[in-house]
This record gives structure tokens, C-alpha cells and sequence, in this order.
């Protein structure tokens, strides 16, 4: 579909809004000339104030005359003197699609590249153009890559689809507009109700009566079927901009293999779906791992250990790329599959061009660990930024599980505080053991029916493992406390507990080993907590 008919189509869905408010319209003021003609009374005036409280909301979706603007969101400005590199690059591939270049360049903390522009007159004349490009996107692309990148977003600008997108968003706010005013009101009456109702009831009590049980089914009824007409148009609208929006998707594609090639363009599809992947996994097992023990990664770290992440998995990367996600693309969603933009562009015949580089695209940046650590200025949360900074990596784990251990409350801590009606601590749960008393206090355990119903060996086989869980963390979290374990950082898997000091540090006879060894003891069927004791400091010990 070309740009001349999208244009047309856009136009033909934004004033289909503006008929169905007209006819709304109509129809309520059609009512009340009905009701006036023919009724008298209370009913006339009742019916001509509903109706009037139902043509506001229409009226001021209809009155939304300027396209809302996009807010740029958290991001470092830079200029053409901040980063020539980039720069240049940037103009070199707008010349090469044959359009203008962005105005403004915004790097974000996303893994995420955009175009957008501000029309004017509904699009019909240019506005300023911007490009948000994702730093952490820059991290995982080649320079080639991140060509083919920029190249599918200037299919955008070439395309008009940036500057169709004016009367698409506008649609798609006034639309949600009404349907939220709708539902407001309809809220507004089911809480003016409920609490009318309250007091009635609060009155009856008063009078030695039996409170009426409250009931606003059916209220704000009217309001919420105006808002179903208004979503079942607004689903209409969505489904038909945004399957244009994945034909743009293709025709952006072949820009970007026509200017930077097919197989760069290939990889690249190939890669953000991977980058996309592992940045949600460092986010949440890296980048914010301190948090908890209220601290950030040293500076310029948040945003720059994702590159670490990436060099060190690089091998889990591989077989990441080798398959594609092969989810449907639904009716609301603006992007085909990727796995079919990625056998559309392999399927071009070949141009000789290859994607061999493999340097970050980060490098193009005059100076990216300044970069790095004023992006986490521009995007984290005041709150966050006021937290004090890990030396390195190691300490920031430390710290946060440190405070995990600290603060965790297993089903152990809660049953063995209400059998002794005493604080739940690793003494009390140790002389609690020597009494032989353990197998009662795991009766307070949580269990399924099945556990319950046990009993002798079946059901301590049933209860063993939740119970040997909790005292292990019991035992780790009172050497956190004295500062007698550490824990090993590492980028290729997860955090490994270190016991320093104990025996050899051979595997099968090293202090994890012998702490197994002594939980296991103690949780044995005829329980012995010596072997647990001896590894505790005295202070534990005679506790």
C-alpha cells in the first residue's frame, strides 16, 4: 500500500471518530426530542440530564484539535560536536535512503531504536525529526548491524510513515480519551452509590437493624455501554493501522538491506530479539542486584556490566541466534514476527556484502564509559542515584546477599517461633533438635494433605527436604551476620557460596561439603547436631 493511499486510509479511520461521535450525538439529542414531545414530568428532566452528562466525554474527544505530543522519555542529548562519529554516520545514511537526516539524536537505556517526527497540518507538511538510539543496543550491534539498524529506521522517514503517524496517534488518543472519560464517570457513580448506600446501612445499625448488604450491580450501566461502542470502534481502528504498520515493517526491512545488506540486515534481525533477551536478564540479576541492600554498581557500571554479560555467554549467544521466536503476530500488534521479517530478507539474493566485524558499535561513541555513567544520571530514579556505590561487582554482591539472608523469613523461622512462642534463631532450632523435638515442630510446617496425613518415616521423608532448605539458609545467614562466608561473582552462572577456612577446599571435602554433611546429620532420622555445632562459631555454640 502506497504512502498516498495509507495517507487516505488514516484519514477515512480518523473520521470514522468523528461520525461515530456525530451520531452518538444525534442520537441523544433525537431522544430527548422524543421524551420532550411526548413525556411530562420528573421523566423529561431526568432524561435530559443523563443525556447531557453523555454528550460531555463525546464532545471533548471531539474537541482535541491538535495532535498530542510524544514525550522523548529519559535520554542523553547528543550533539554533532558531543559525538562526530555518530554523527556522520548518521548523515552518511540518510543521504544513502535519499531523506533527511534527524534533528536530534537521544541515547536511551533501551534496547531500542526509533525515528520520529512532528508534522504539521495532520502531516502534510514536515516537522522536526528525532532519533532515539538504545546504548545498550549500540553494546551488543557491530557497526554493520547497527547500519542496517539506523538503515530500516530512515525507511521510516522515506516511507512517510513517521509523518502519517500524526493522524494515527491522534485517532488513537481520542478514542482512549472518550473510553476513559466513560469509564471515570461510570466509576464516579458506583463510588457515590456504594457510599449512599454505606450510610443507609451505617443508619440502620444505628437503629438496632440489619445492615442491607451493599449491591451497585447495574450502576454507571449507561456510561459503560457508551464506552463498549467507543472500544469496539477503537479495536476496529487499531487492527486496521496497525496491520499497515506491519507492511511499513517489511518495506522499512528491504531499506535497510538495500543500503546496508542483506546479510548485515540479517544478523541484525537475527540479534535484537537475543540483545532484548539478555538485557531484561542482566537488569534483573545484575544491573539491580544491590538493591536490596540499597547500592548501585560502581559508576558507569548499571548500563556498561551489560557488555561484560555479553562477551562472557557469548557461546549461550550462538545457539540463541541460531533459532528464532516464532510467536503469531497478533491483531494489535504493529511488528510482524520476527522469524518471518528474518526468511524475507535471507530469502534476497545475495549482494556480496558481509557482516564480518565484530567490534560493539559502542566504539563509535568519542568517549562511552563517559557516556555509560551519564546515561544511568538520565535514566535512574532520583531515589536509586542516591545510593551509595559497590567498589566492584564482588562487594555489590556481597552486600545484597548479605541483606537477602538477613531478611529472609523461611516456613522454618515462622513454625519454629510459634512452637516456642520465643524469636526464631539458629540456637533455639539447635536445642530444639537435641531435645527430639523436631519432628513435633515440623507438624507446624506448612504441608499438603498428603504430608499430613503420614506418619514415622514417611513423614519425615516427606518434610526432610523443605526442612533441610530453611536450615541451610538458617546456618548461611548466621555466618552473614559474622561475616564468616563470601560469595562468588560471576558473569557465566549463578552466585556460588564460599566457606572459607574449613578443611581442604577439594569438592568432596570442602567447607559446602561438610556443611551439607552436618545439615544432613541434623536432620537425620535419629537427629545429631554435634557436626553442625562444631562448625558454628563459639558465640553460636553457647548461645
Amino acid at each position: 500500500m502506497g504512502a498516498t493511499l495509507r495517507a487516505l486510509r488514516a484519514l477515512v479511520l480518523l473520521l470514522g471518530f468523528y461520525l461515530l461521535s456525530l451520531g452518538l450525538l444525534a442520537a441523544l439529542i433525537g431522544l430527548d426530542v422524543l421524551v420532550f414531545t411526548w413525556g411530562h414530568g420528573p421523566l423529561t428532566v431526568k432524561v435530559g440530564f443523563i443525556t447531557v452528562l453523555l454528550a460531555i466525554p463525546v464532545v471533548r474527544g471531539m474537541l482535541m484539535l491538535r495532535t498530542p505530543k510524544g514525550d522523548d522519555g529519559a535520554g542523553i542529548q547528543v550533539t554533532e560536536a558531543d559525538e562526530p562519529r555518530l554523527w556522520a554516520l548518521v548523515r552518511e545514511l540518510a543521504a544513502e535512503a535519499g531523506t533527511r537526516a534527524p534533528d536530534r539524536i537521544l541515547l536511551t537505556g533501551d534496547v531500542n531504536a526509533a525515528v520520529s517526527e512532528d508534522p504539521r497540518l495532520l502531516g502534510l507538511l514536515p516537522g522536526r525529526r528525532r532519533l532515539f538510539l538504545g546504548v545498550p543496543l549500540l553494546t551488543g550491534l557491530t557497526e554493520a548491524q547497527l547500519r542496517s539498524v539506523l538503515a530500516h529506521e530512515y525507511g521510516h522517514f522515506t516511507g512517510g510513515d513517521t509523518r502519517l503517524s500524526a493522524l494515527v496517534v491522534r485517532g488513537r488518543v481520542q478514542i482512549g480519551r472518550v473510553i476513559g472519560q466513560f469509564h471515570a464517570a461510570a466509576d464516579d457513580k458506583v463510588a457515590a452509590d456504594r457510599a449512599r448506600q454505606e450510610r443507609a446501612s451505617a443508619k440502620r445499625i444505628a437503629k438496632g437493624k440489619k445492615a442491607k448488604q451493599i449491591d451497585t450491580t447495574g450502576v454507571g450501566a449507561t456510561y459503560r455501554t457508551m464506552a463498549r461502542i467507543y472500544t469496539a470502534y477503537g479495536k476496529l481502528y487499531l487492527r486496521a493501522s496497525l496491520s499497515t504498520a506491519r507492511g511499513q515493517e517489511y518495506a522499512a526491512d528491504l531499506t535497510a538491506a538495500r543500503i546496508a545488506g542483506r546479510d548485515a540486515t540479517a544478523s541484525a534481525l537475527r540479534e535484537i530479539p537475543v540483545l532484548s533477551a539478555s538485557h531484561d536478564f542482566y537488569i534483573d540479576s545484575y544491573a539491580t542486584l544491590g538493591l536490596q541492600a540499597r547500592m548501585l554498581p560502581p559508576r558507569g557500571e548499571f548500563f556498561g556490566g551489560f557488555g561484560r554479560l555479553l562477551s562472557a555467554r557469548e557461546a549461550e549467544l550462538v545457539k540463541l541466534r541460531s533459532g528464532l521466536p516464532e510467536e503469531p503476530a497478533g491483531p494489535y500488534d504493529s511488528h510482524p514476527p520476527i522469524a518471518e521479517r528474518v526468511r524475507r530478507i535471507e530469502a534476497l539474493p545475495a549482494d556480496g556484502r558481509t557482516d564480518e566485524a565484530k567490534d560493539s558499535a559502542l566504539s563509535l561513541l568519542t568517549d562511552p564509559a563517559r557516556t555509560l555513567a551519564a546515561l544511568e544520571d538520565a535514566v535512574l530514579v532520583d531515589e536509586l542515584l542516591s545510593y551509595p556505590r559497590a567498589a566492584d561487582w564482588q562487594e555489590l554482591l556481597d552486600a545484597s546477599m548479605a541483606a537477602g539472608l538477613s531478611a529472609t523469613q523461611t516456613p522454618l523461622h515462622r513454625a519454629l517461633a510459634g512452637y516456642t512462642g520465643q524469636p526464631a534463631t539458629l540456637p533455639a532450632l539447635l536445642d530444639v533438635i537435641d531435645e527430639g523435638r523436631l519432628w513435633r515442630l515440623a507438624e507446624q510446617l506448612p504441608l499438603s494433605e498428603e504430608a499430613a496425613a503420614a506418619k514415622g518415616r514417611a513423614f519425615r521423608e516427606f518434610v526432610r527436604p523443605g526442612l533441610h532448605r530453611s536450615l541451610r539458609t538458617m546456618v548461611l545467614a548466621e555466618f552473614s551476620s559474622r561475616s564468616l562466608l563470601h560469595w562468588e561473582f560471576s558473569w557465566t552462572r549463578p552466585a556460588t557460596v564460599r566457606l572459607p577456612g574449613w578443611g581442604s577446599e577439594t569438592e568432596d571435602d570442602g567447607p559446602e561439603a561438610a556443611l551439607e554433611a552436618a545439615v544432613d546429620a541434623a536432620l537425620a532420622d535419629h537427629p545429631d547436631t554435634t557436626a553442625l555445632r562444631a562448625l558454628l562459631p563459639p558465640a553460636v555454640q553457647n548461645a
